[in-house]
């Protein structure tokens, strides 16, 4: 079994999970009402999805 040999040090693991960060949405224009939607999301406002209604909202 491998077990590690020394301590890994708080700066290298931190530096290690540097990447493991949040990225950013990509934000579209709906063409519709023209507010920022993320891409390939139902618009929980509206219901649609790619000019469907996909789900019924509450009123």
């Amino acid at each position: 079994m491998a077990v590690p040999k020394k301590k890994t040090s708080k700066s290298a693991r931190d530096m290690r999970r540097s990447h493991h960060a949040l990225e950013t949405f990509n934000w579209v224009e709906d063409k519709t009402t023209g507010e920022p939607v993320r891409r390939h999301h139902v618009d929980l406002k509206t219901g649609m999805y790619r000019g469907r209604q996909v789900i019924e909202v509450k009123e």
